[in-house]
């Protein structure tokens, strides 16, 4: 297993013990606030882990192990294995002063999926820029301004981008609002290259670009741009991934899953299909 699948394969492990934990505690009848004394910690404490959001210590989950009354041996060594399977360390941890938490999370999340589905009306999908049109958006952006940092910014870009052509690489169906391509980021020649980048990431068996045209306003998706991610294993939900400013949003619920997806299958729908696209894109490329 090499280091794209390594990262998301820890992530994975992480939610599935958060939720492995969870349902032992329900099934015990205890509430998170007498597990989190048990371990001297908050009941909020309690509520991440379960979510997998925070590492694990492996005192800390077999204390609740037998607070819930997993006392048979295979059933404390597997859930103890998966523990050391959790917190193993990704890539990213190396980007740690350049990348905040949240997004460490998201990086996890996106090596881990088997499918990503994704709308942008704003950039280029990161998985699909060039290094120039990432370093033009990061700097653009104003807050970083240093250019050690720019370029360790651009690094961890690009490395995101393996997970593409991995061995397990997972299907990319990406919607891009027209109005991004014809949003100049540094100038013609740059964005020439950008464009050339998406003709030749089409032709990869796992991406499906499709761009919504001017004028049709993505309405189905007045929200903005967002992220669906499907995984294989089958105790992990969809989960919808809601970028801002200075965090993100994380949403699992059933009904809120299957309302963005909905929103993207519309959005699939109305926009040009995989071939009108590339067609789209050699005439924009022509008119920079």
């Amino acid at each position: 297993m090499g280091a794209t699948q390594a990262g998301g394969g820890a992530t994975v492990r992480r939610l599935l013990l958060g939720s492995q934990l969870r349902r032992l505690r329900e099934a015990r009848g205890v509430s998170r606030e007498e597990a989190g004394y048990s371990i001297r910690a908050s009941e909020s404490k309690i509520s991440r882990m379960e979510l997998g959001r925070v590492g694990f210590k492996e005192r800390d989950v077999a204390d609740l192990l037998t607070l819930y009354g997993v006392d048979a041996d295979p059933e404390r060594a597997s859930v103890l294995g998966l523990v050391r399977a959790a917190n193993a360390t990704s890539w990213w941890h190396g980007y740690g002063d350049v990348l905040p938490g949240w997004f460490q999370n998201y990086l996890g999340l996106e090596e881990a999926a088997t499918e990503i589905r994704s709308y942008e009306v704003q950039f280029v999908h990161g998985l699909l820029q060039t290094p120039d049109y990432a370093r033009a958006v990061i700097t653009h952006g104003g807050h970083v301004t240093e250019p050690a940092e720019i370029e360790r910014r651009v690094e961890v870009r690009l490395k995101r981008q393996e997970v593409l052509t991995a061995e397990r690489a997972p299907r990319l169906v990406a919607v891009l609002d027209e109005a991004v391509l014809r949003r100049p980021w540094g100038g013609p020649e740059l964005m020439r290259a950008q464009v050339d980048r998406l003709l030749e990431l089409t032709e990869l068996p796992n991406v499906e670009l499709q761009v919504m045209p001017l004028g049709f306003g993505g309405l189905r998706a007045e929200g903005g741009a967002f992220s669906v991610l499907a995984f294989d294993e089958q105790e992990l939900p969809d989960i919808v991934y809601l970028e801002q400013f200075t965090t993100a949003l994380y949403l699992d619920k059933p009904a809120e899953v299957a309302e963005y997806a909905g929103a993207m299958d519309g959005l699939v729908a109305d926009s040009l299909s995989p071939e009108r696209t590339r067609e789209l894109l050699r005439s924009v490329r022509q008119e920079l």
